[in-house]
């Protein structure tokens, strides 16, 4: 079943002012209109206006001045040029069938670090889908999407063949909602007997191995995907303004 996602009130306003921004209707030094001209436009309560300027100074698309007010600081040059986060790219990742070989798909026992993510019961089951992505004629990561069961069951999500969209975007309409935010962590360990053969290393190789929490708006976290990358074939490299 799909539903119909409507953005919350707060990620429209960030999406309305970067448009204009980025139209040129609101050139760089300008000032932006005040929280109570925005309110009054949007329909929108104050908390709501002020979480969106936030994530726009915070992303930067405008800077505050102290006693002055909100002004437009342009087209962050991240935003036009940068990488996306791992997280993200594992999220909107397709499973093309020339490099992804799925591995596995099936319910399991959440282990404790999953289900700690997901905040569900030790106890519970998920589906976890397991896969390979090859560069060349090599192995290059192995991803894990961990997904409550009632999210993924009877979808794509729990299917065998290779998904034809990101996660991302099957998650959303499984489970009625928009993923807002992602919470990264990364560790670093050796490997299991089962990554020693996926990914033809040995067992004093090191790996890095990131867990990407996708969440709502109101935090609740809905897919945990896990890469595990070998320390020799992977560089992560990351970029953000200074302010």
């Amino acid at each position: 079943m799909s539903f119909e996602y409507t953005p919350p009130k707060y990620a429209q306003l960030i999406a309305e002012m970067e448009r204009r921004i980025e139209s040129g209707e609101y050139a760089p030094g300008d000032p932006l209109p005040s929280e109570h001209q925005l309110m009054a436009e949007f329909g929108m309560a104050r908390p709501t206006v002020v979480k969106a300027l936030g994530v726009l100074r915070d992303n930067g698309w405008i800077i505050t001045q102290q006693g002055k007010g909100r002004f437009v600081r342009g087209r962050p040059a991240l935003a036009a040029g940068g990488h996306p986060r791992t997280g993200r790219k594992l999220l909107d990742r397709k499973e093309i069938p020339a490099t992804t070989r799925v591995v596995s798909v099936g319910l399991v026992k959440a282990p404790r670090r999953i289900a700690s993510y997901l905040g569900i019961d030790g106890a519970a089951s998920v589906v976890l889908r397991k896969t390979v992505v090859h560069e060349g004629d090599q192995p290059s990561e192995i991803v894990a999407a961990w997904l409550p069961a009632e999210v993924a069951e009877g979808t794509t999500l729990a299917a065998s063949a290779e998904l034809p969209q990101g996660v991302r975007r099957l998650v959303e309409s499984a489970a009625g909602v928009g993923l807002d935010h992602i919470i990264e962590h990364l560790t670093a360990r050796n490997p299991t007997k089962e990554e020693r053969d996926l990914l033809g290393v040995s067992a004093s190789a090191a790996l890095l191995d990131l867990y990407a929490v996708a969440c709502d708006a109101t935090g609740r976290p809905w897919v945990v995907l896990q890469t595990v990358l070998p320390g020799d074939r992977h560089e992560l490299e990351d970029a953000y303004p200074i302010r």
